[in-house]
């Protein structure tokens, strides 16, 4: 009887696609850089899409955003939120300085994606994150690019204090009880009726609550057609614009990176720019308002009578944070309410 030998099909085994994407980012709002994030966006959707080895897993773009910070890049946290779902495999960029400027952002981000399997290629670098040298080589180029940043920050402040010199203030800032008509602040005679009523409230005693209460029951919206609140009624009290002056570089940024800005309290020089626009508000008003601001802080909560005191108030001060303490009311379980 002849051997009969059964011979399985030899079905070759394909192997699984990964799932490519590709991030781009411009930071400078021009013609040319809408038609330079167009054209990564095409070309990566080509070389994708060509591949036979990727799965197309879509093209991610920040337009006219900063790279010192992931924070308000809303494409980017889109990308990592799809890595971290199991859609992404591998991310394409043109460059470190498109993917992050800040050093520490880049190597969280490419550790947190290698944790997850996913590789970073950086196409001017030839960089692959995955490789054994990619992360040093991420960590010398990425600092590079942080510093660049930083020069470029350098070089903006250089321009932004020559302007400041001339007495041009830094952009067409909104302040309420104005409008900008080309370069000139042009009052709006309805908002600047709120402002003198701000002003005359204060002079006569009353607090910004006090105010905040009484614009509220008068209807009376903020310049973005908001509630109008005590932070909004003291930045108003305290700025010199409504004088028909200009006080310029009253903040400045602190550190480059972070983008996070300070009050100038005299680390930089100040601009004073006389007679800029027509005034709501006289000098000597301001003057007055300054002064009784003044006061009012050194005598704190005393100064304000709507606010309830003891004879215990302000006498114990915390010695770390200076702030004085009060007593907390506390009600137990038979309604009853007490004092610590």
């Amino acid at each position: 009887m002849a051997k009969v030998s059964k011979i399985e099909p030899n079905i070759p085994k394909l192997e699984k696609r990964k799932k490519a994407a590709a991030y781009c980012r411009v930071s400078e709002e021009s013609e040319r850089m809408l038609h330079s994030v167009s054209a990564q966006i095409s070309y990566y959707n080509n070389l994708i899409q060509n591949n036979p080895d990727w799965e197309y897993a879509g093209v991610y773009a920040d337009s006219f955003i900063s790279g010192t910070s992931t924070a308000k890049r809303s494409e980017f946290n889109r990308m990592i939120s799809d890595c971290d779902n199991g859609k992404i495999d591998i991310i394409l960029c043109k460059s470190i300085s498109r993917f992050a400027r800040n050093t520490v952002d880049l190597l969280q981000t490419v550790r947190h994606l290698k944790e997850l399997g996913i590789e970073v290629r950086f196409e001017k670098e030839d960089i692959n994150s995955m490789s054994g040298e990619g992360e040093l080589m991420l960590s010398i180029l990425a600092s590079f690019a942080q510093e660049e940043s930083r020069s470029i920050s350098e070089n903006v402040k250089w321009v932004t204090r020559k302007r400041f010199e001339k007495g041009i203030p830094n952009g067409k800032f909104k302040i309420y009880g104005y409008r900008w008509n080309d370069d000139t602040l042009i009052v709006q005679p309805d908002e600047a009726e709120i402002v003198k009523l701000i002003y005359d409230d204060f002079l006569n005693g009353l607090s910004a609550e006090s105010t905040e209460k009484r614009l509220e029951q008068m209807g009376v919206k903020s310049y973005n057609g908001g509630h109008f609140g005590n932070t909004a009624i003291r930045h108003i009290l305290s700025n010199i614009t409504y004088t028909g002056n200009l006080l310029l570089q009253k903040e400045y940024v602190s550190d480059p990176i972070t983008g996070s800005t300070k009050k100038n309290c005299g680390e930089l020089p100040q601009y004073f720019v006389e007679n800029t626009h027509e005034a709501i508000i006289p000098l000597e008003t301001f003057q007055k308002v300054q002064e009784e601001r003044r006061r009012r802080k050194e005598l704190g909560v005393f100064a304000n009578w709507s606010i309830h005191t003891t004879c215990f108030t302000q006498k114990i001060k915390c010695p770390l944070c200076g702030k004085y303490y009060r007593r907390s009311g506390h009600r137990n379980t038979t309604g009853e309410v007490y004092y610590i």
